[in-house]
């Protein structure tokens, strides 16, 4: 029973090791993305800053842009 649980235990770290690797190729992936996009004159930051809204549910989008607009009204940034 011990060898059966020593094996399984194994071959999950084996699988998490291979889903990291293909994490860190995927990532390499991304800022190759980011790097082409500033070769030809985006700004990488802007883009970064897009996806991540992207990602976001419409209302919490919203929230955070009302907030986000009454916090640069309070401190005169129009």
């Amino acid at each position: 029973m011990a060898e059966t649980t020593d094996d399984r235990l194994r071959l999950l770290i084996e699988r998490v090791e291979r889903l990291e690797e293909e994490k860190r190729g995927i990532a390499d992936d991304i800022k190759d993305v980011y790097a082409e996009a500033k070769a030809v004159g985006y700004d990488a930051k802007i883009m970064r800053q897009i996806v991540r809204l992207r990602k976001m549910k419409p209302d919490d989008r919203r929230e955070m842009e009302t907030i986000l607009d009454l916090y640069k009204a309070a401190l005169g940034l129009g």
